[in-house]
C-alpha cells in the first residue's frame, strides 16, 4: 500500500499527520518568520482574524447554502440537510461573480493583520478559490482529494497562498494538509502530463503530512510549491473555507485588468491599478486558459478576447504569465 492511501484510510492522529506549528511567536520578527518559511514552506496562526469579519463572509456562504436548500443559514455548524445536491454550485460560482473576497480583504482588522505580517501593503491577486465541500458521498476512496502544487500553475507570480477556515475544521470535516519542507525541492507533479492531474500518490512522504483542527480566525499561509490538499470530509457538516493569494504591494505583483487588444504575439492591457501596456507573448509565456491546461501560442486568440478579465505578469515587455481571475 502506498504511504499516501495509508494516510488517507487511517486515522489523522497518527504520527503520519503531525500538528502543524503555529507561528505566532514569530509576528513582528521578520527574520524568524523568513527563517521558518524557508524551512517549513508555511505559516499557520490562530486566532489572528478579526472574528466579525470572518463571521460576515461565512454569512455570505451560508445564505447560499439556505438558497439551494442544502443546509439552514442560521444552522452554525452548517450540517447539511439531506436536500438534492443536484445543481449545486460546488464552486461558488455566485461567490465568485459577487466578488465576496473584496469585502472581507478591506476589513480594517484584516487589512492591518496582513498589513503588519507582510511589512508592506498587502496585494491580493483575485484568484479565488470558495469552499463549501459536502459531506462526502464515498466514504471507501482515499481522503486526499487532489495533491498538487500551485507554482506549477501560476508560473512567475511568486504569491502565498492564504487559507481561511471559515468554521471549525476538525479531522473528520477534512480541511487543509500540506507537504511541510518540500517546497524548495523539485516540482512533484509529472511534468510530462497537463497540471490538471495531480501529484502521484507516494510522492509526498507520510512523514511530511501536517495539519490541524482549524477554527475560525485561524489563517495557513503557504508556499506556491508547497504540496498540498483537501481532505475529503467524512462528517455531516458542509466545510466552510476561502482561499485567495496574496504578495506586498512592493514584491513585483502581476498586473489584473481586462485585455484591450489581441495581436498575434502581442496583448495590450489596462490595469485596474493604472498598470499596463502592450506585451509580447511568445513561446517562453505560459498562458493558462479556463480550463487550467496551457494554451498553445498559436490558439491564444481563440481563448482570450477583448474585454476579458485577466492576470497577467511581465518583465522587460514580454508577458510571462497570462491567465483568466478565475
Amino acid at each position: 500500500m502506498q504511504a499516501t492511501e495509508s494516510l488517507a484510510r487511517g486515522p489523522l492522529t497518527s504520527p503520519d499527520a503531525r500538528e502543524l506549528e503555529t507561528s505566532n511567536h514569530l509576528l513582528g520578527d521578520r527574520a524568524a518568520l523568513d527563517a521558518a518559511w524557508e524551512r517549513k514552506g508555511y505559516w499557520f496562526f490562530r486566532n489572528v482574524l478579526d472574528h466579525g469579519a470572518v463571521a460576515r463572509l461565512r454569512a455570505v456562504y451560508m445564505q447560499l447554502l439556505g438558497e439551494y436548500g442544502v443546509a439552514d443559514p442560521a444552522d452554525p455548524q452548517a450540517r447539511y440537510t439531506g436536500a438534492s445536491l443536484e445543481g449545486f454550485p460546488f464552486r461558488m460560482d455566485p461567490l465568485s461573480k459577487r466578488k465576496a473576497w473584496q469585502p472581507f480583504v478591506r476589513e480594517p482588522a484584516i487589512h492591518a493583520f496582513f498589513r503588519r505580517l507582510l511589512e508592506d501593503e498587502p496585494f491580493w491577486i483575485p484568484t479565488v478559490e470558495y469552499r463549501a465541500a459536502p459531506p462526502a458521498a464515498d466514504r471507501a476512496r482515499s481522503r486526499l482529494d487532489f495533491v498538487h502544487q500551485d507554482g506549477f500553475y501560476n508560473k512567475g507570480i511568486p504569491f502565498r497562498i492564504c487559507w481561511i477556515p471559515l468554521a471549525e475544521i476538525d479531522e473528520d470535516v477534512g480541511g487543509l494538509i500540506l507537504g511541510e519542507g518540500l517546497h524548495r525541492g523539485p516540482i512533484l507533479h509529472d511534468t510530462k502530463q497537463p497540471p490538471l492531474y495531480p501529484i502521484p500518490e507516494g510522492a509526498v512522504p507520510a512523514d511530511r503530512w501536517r495539519r490541524a483542527t482549524y477554527r475560525p480566525g485561524d489563517v495557513l499561509l503557504m508556499d506556491l510549491n508547497t504540496p498540498h490538499t483537501g481532505l475529503a470530509n467524512h462528517s455531516d457538516r458542509f466545510r466552510l473555507s476561502m482561499d485567495i493569494r496574496v504578495m506586498g504591494a512592493n514584491e513585483n505583483p502581476p498586473m489584473v485588468g481586462r485585455l484591450i487588444a489581441i495581436e498575434p504575439q502581442m496583448v495590450g492591457l489596462e490595469g485596474d491599478d493604472g498598470r499596463g501596456g502592450r506585451f509580447i507573448v511568445d513561446q517562453a509565456t505560459y498562458c493558462r486558459g479556463l480550463d487550467g491546461k496551457q494554451v498553445p501560442l498559436a490558439d491564444v486568440g481563440k481563448h482570450f478576447h477583448v474585454g476579458d478579465e485577466v492576470i497577467l505578469a511581465a518583465r522587460d515587455g514580454r508577458a510571462t504569465i497570462m491567465r483568466p481571475i478565475h
